[in-house]
């Protein structure tokens, strides 16, 4: 039965794709109503979240990571997995929506009934991570899907955002090695737990080796205290080339990282995280939405600006106006 913020929960927990799309399109809203409603529907069905592998992709624009993310999918369903992969596209500057429409590009997987595949627009969140990822993906896991796949937009601080959320992240690669080696970010490397060197097919299977012996001597120089040291693989989504090497090491993280007791452990930290931003997130909006702290913030800067205040004495009067 629905309750107040009518989502009907047993078929939630039954997989119901249509329920869990809804699910989603509540915790999406911006409406106050909305949130609250969201809100009360997390509390309800939280217990019963956690049971999947969570696992966030990443990669340059035109790596083909639509096409690996498929490829993987369909793997891992034929192997008896549920997947559910949530995609943060690009917002249309108009209407907001998402414009990249990834059933679109992902056919074969989302006809699929152990599927479930969401576009989500970025919609302007800080690095382009939509502004619910993570709650959608508790959604996913109480409907039942036991391998939740995050593709980010791939730009700025995304990967950092969906490497705070997931318990396995891979970044996808190009064969051509020494222009990646010089444009990759050092931190995202370091926050890789893989790094698959994509559209290694057949007429470029030697130029994705030497990229792969490149990347291995890169992570090499970097300290990993994890029971999981990353690894690196190659692959051709286009051409179904070890997808099913990738899907095996996922497996094996899974076995390694959970029986360790690591994911565990990852994810009480990003808890940790994730409450420590929610709660500047909810400071931030206070002072947006509460007339007085509203009309006191622009004369406080005004008075810092002027030297006529010092920065921690106007913060004060902040937090003290936050207290009323």
């Amino acid at each position: 039965m629905p309750g107040g913020h009518g989502v009907d929960i047993e078929r939630l927990r039954a997989g119901d794709r249509r329920t869990l799309a809804r699910a989603i399109t509540l915790v999406e809203s911006l409406r106050e109503d909305h949130r609250e409603a969201a809100q009360s529907l997390l509390e309800a069905v939280l217990p019963e979240a956690g049971g999947s592998l969570r696992v966030g992709i990443s990669g340059v624009p035109g790596v083909g990571k639509s096409t690996f993310i498929e490829a993987l999918g369909l793997a891992l369903v034929a192997a008896g997995h549920r997947v559910a992969v949530l995609a943060v596209d690009p917002s249309s500057p108009r209407a907001g929506g998402s414009l990249l429409g990834d059933k679109t590009r992902m056919e074969r997987l989302s006809r699929s009934q152990a599927a479930f595949i969401r576009p989500s627009p970025a919609a302007g969140t800080l690095g382009g991570v939509a502004l619910r990822t993570r709650e959608s993906l508790l959604l996913c896991e109480v409907a039942g899907f036991d391998v939740v796949l995050v593709e980010t937009v791939g730009v700025g601080q995304s990967e950092v955002d969906v490497a705070g959320m997931v318990d396995f992240f891979l970044v996808l690669l190009l064969p051509n090695a020494g222009d990646e080696l010089q444009g990759i970010k050092r931190g995202i490397v370091e926050l890789a737990d893989a790094l698959v060197v994509n559209k290694a097919d057949a007429a470029s299977a030697s130029q994705a080796e030497t990229a792969r012996g490149q990347y291995e001597s890169a992570l090499s120089m970097l300290h990993h205290d994890a029971p999981w040291r990353p690894r690196v693989l190659t692959c051709s989504a286009l051409e179904d080339r070890n997808i099913d090497g990738v899907q095996a090491m996922l497996e094996e993280y899974r076995a390694v990282a959970g029986d360790s007791g690591y994911i565990a452990r990852r994810r009480a930290w990003q808890n940790e995280q994730w409450m420590t931003r929610l709660t500047h997130e909810l400071v931030e909006q206070r002072l947006r939405q509460d007339p007085a702290l509203a009309a006191l913030l622009p004369t406080l800067q005004r008075a810092v600006a002027a030297g006529e205040l010092s920065p921690l004495a106007a913060a004060r009067r902040l937090v003290s106006g936050l207290a009323q």
